[in-house]
Parts: structure tokens; sequence; C-alpha cells
């Protein structure tokens, strides 16, 4: 019943953001990956042109069950050369060794192979200090790095690692909650 319980809040949030998102925003992305414990999906659009609003979830079975819902604000720039944002992210974890959120930073960065221009490589990374979280939450982040690939000009495709963990402080620690490799398709709009 807990699973089901979660994939309804997980599916009824998906459909929220992208209402959200799709209303306001003049352009944006939506962004599937799976790995071999877990799927993360998210929604992303600029509210005014360099700053978006965006969110997604992340469930994973890797070491225990544990879903992770995320809201951020970001100042993004995309040119040929690179595509970067960086902002804040509230993040809120469910799992079986703890529950929690609080307020986050990071970002994201890409650079396009000026030898392959439908080449991009980088990463993202978000931290949560115990200094803004709540319930059993003492801090948290996910990482990850990505290769992609544009087949079209809306369409990306990728491959990368992620890793995503939490500290709690209910007596349980500090737990990885998924890692491991990605491949996932971005589309923008």
């Amino acid at each position: 019943m807990k699973t089901l319980t979660r994939q309804f809040a997980l599916a009824t949030f998906a459909v929220a953001l992208l209402a959200t998102t799709g209303a306001y925003a003049a352009s944006g992305s939506l962004d599937l990956n799976l790995g071999p414990d877990a799927v993360q999906f998210e929604a992303n659009g600029e509210l005014i042109q360099g700053v978006a609003l965006g969110g997604g979830v992340l469930h994973s079975d890797y070491r225990g069950d544990a879903t992770i819902y995320h809201a951020q604000l970001l100042g993004v720039q995309r040119n040929r050369d690179r595509d970067i944002g960086v902002g804040a992210r509230w993040t809120q974890f469910d799992t079986d060794h703890g529950d929690g959120g609080g307020l986050g930073l990071g970002g994201y960065g890409y650079v396009f192979l000026p030898q392959m221009p439908d080449v991009s490589v980088g990463g993202y990374g978000f931290y949560t200090p115990s200094v803004v979280t709540s319930s059993d939450l003492d801090d948290g982040y996910e990482v990850g790095v990505r290769a992609r690939y544009a087949f079209t000009p809306n369409v990306d495709g990728y491959v990368g690692l992620r890793q995503a963990a939490a500290d709690f402080d209910n007596g349980r620690g500090n737990r990885t909650l998924d890692r491991g490799a990605q491949v996932g398709v971005r589309l923008s709009f």
C-alpha cells in the first residue's frame, strides 16, 4: 500500500508541476531518465528569459525505498558554447531511512564540443546543509555527470552517472539513496 501511495503522489506531483511550468513558461523542457534501480522525471520552464522554475521526482530502490522530490529556481544561460544554471533547490526526502526536507544550492553546467557541436558534456550538483533542514534530515546531496547528444534541435539523449545521499539524525546516519548509471531523454519546447 505504501508503494501505491508513493506512486500516486509521484504522478500527482509530476502532473501539477507540468501544469504549473507549462502555464507560465516561455520555453521549457521535460526530462526522463532510467537506471538499474531508479526512475527520474523533471519539468522546467523559463518564467522570464534567464530565470527557470522547475522540479522533479526521483524514485529509487537502490538500498531501500526512496523518493526524492525537488523544486528549484535557477538563473540559466544557454548558447552555442555552454548551457549553465545556478540557484536554489528545495529537496524533500521520503525514504525507509528517514524523512525530511531542506533548502540547498547548486546548479548544472555543460559545454558543447567545438568539433562536435551536437555533443555536450558536464554535470550537476545540489547540496542541502543541516542549517536549513526539517524533520529527520541532517543534510543531503545529489550529483551527476552526463554526456548528451542532440538528435534534433528539440531532443537530447544522454548517458550519465548519478549519486544521491542523505544523512538522517534519527540514528540511521548517512545513506546512499541512489547510485549508478542512467540513460535519458530531454525534450525542449
